[in-house]
């Protein structure tokens, strides 16, 4: 029995998982599994949100990627910079090629800023470690004015995330005594405030309820740092005097320059089977991939189970008949100390219960334990 070269490049909470959940079914003799991670640090990103409130800072949400791994799992640190999809290996950049019978494509979502013209200058957001701390230190010095908070382009990672920083802002404004002397306005590029629309129905009348305005259909095409506004393809232009705008997304550049990914970069991916929609011995997971579901860790945990299942019974011999049917499981900020919970899958949209306080606290436990049961496994 020839071992196989299985190669996970990236690691994130899926490309983690995957390569943990294959370690503990696979001996040695079975398969080579590799994983590589361009930092060698992996990193909690959901953690981010809580940074502009003077929440844990940014250090607090990383751990080594080391320490989350199995030891039969080789880690290379190092920036990859070709896949060749035919030859079977993937390029690091000082030239070593790392082989590979099976591939999974865990590489994530980059952030674009510089898609809408005045962007850096003019805008804040809390979706990089650095840009939570600088958006911590400006609600520190805002004192009241206009708030403009949105979403520059879809899709994007943690799609609630706007809307939770939207509800924590205007309840840590009330604390504050600047509720009264600020207005928040939310921008939406489609004709509702959020993709699902069970979810959109949820927390519309709660932004009523808390006099937060919101505009449809506004899709930014420039951002006036000077003047302070931010403008519309649809040609609305808004004043702000904070503005908190998720930057377009778009998929890892290795992707696009090995032909492997649409023109922004996502991988074409099979909804159910995971593979690559033209090499199906090439997986896509997580972020990285062009399925209608949201870009999130929740998504890719599940995930990172199916393709497990699929290569370990592929190579053992019990083909696996297991499909990912758009599982994700995740928790919506309210703010007032509560929260609310997104489950759902490709058939069945969610139904948010009630925010409590209960499901703040379980997002709390998820925030502290995430480290010692998702991307271990044991969750």
């Amino acid at each position: 029995m020839t071992t196989k070269q299985i190669v996970v490049l990236g690691g994130g909470v899926g490309g983690t998982l995957v390569a943990n959940l294959l370690a503990g079914q696979l001996t040695c003799k079975q398969a080579q599994i590799t994983l590589i991670d361009r930092t060698g640090k992996h990193v909690y990103q959901p953690g981010w949100l809580y940074v502009p409130f003077g929440g844990p800072p940014p250090e607090s949400w990383e751990r080594s990627e080391r320490s989350l791994l199995r030891r039969s799992v080789d880690l290379i640190i190092g920036d990859a910079v070709c896949i060749e999809p035919n030859e079977r290996y993937v390029e690091m950049a000082d030239g070593t090629q790392i082989p590979f019978d099976y591939l999974i494509i865990a590489t994530g979502a980059r952030l674009e800023p510089s898609a809408v013209p005045g962007y850096t200058e003019g805008a804040h957001h809390f979706y990089s470690a650095e840009a939570a701390l600088r958006l911590h230190a400006a609600l520190r010095e805002f004192n009241g004015g206009k708030v403009v908070i949105g979403v520059a382009d879809i899709p994007y990672k943690c799609p609630p995330a706007p809307l939770e920083f939207t509800f924590m802002l205007e309840d840590e404004l009330r604390k504050r005594g600047l509720r009264e002397k600020t207005e928040i306005t939310y921008l939406s590029p489609i004709g509702r405030v959020f993709t699902i629309e069970s979810v959109a129905q949820f927390v519309t009348p709660m932004m009523e309820e808390r006099g937060i305005n919101y505009e449809l259909f506004f899709n930014t095409e420039q951002i006036d740092p000077v003047a302070h506004t931010i403008s519309s393809l649809e040609g609305t232009t808004l004043p702000y005097d904070l503005l908190v705008l998720v930057p377009p997304h778009r998929g890892a550049r290795i992707i696009s320059e090995s032909g492997l990914g649409d023109e922004q970069g996502w991988l074409p991916t099979d909804r159910e089977t995971l593979q690559h929609k033209q090499f199906p011995y090439i997986y896509g997971l997580g972020d990285a991939t062009d399925l209608p579901v949201s870009k999130s860790g929740a998504a890719a945990h599940f995930e990172a189970k199916v393709i497990a299942h699929r290569i370990i019974g592929e190579i053992k011999g019990k083909l696996s008949d297991e499909r990912y049917q758009g599982q994700v499981m995740c928790f919506l900020e309210t703010g007032y100390g509560q929260a609310t919970q997104l489950v759902f899958d490709y058939n069945h949209p969610p139904q948010p219960p009630k925010p409590s306080a209960y499901y703040h606290y379980e997002k709390a436990l998820l925030n502290r334990a995430y480290w010692h049961l998702v991307p271990t496994g044991i969750v």
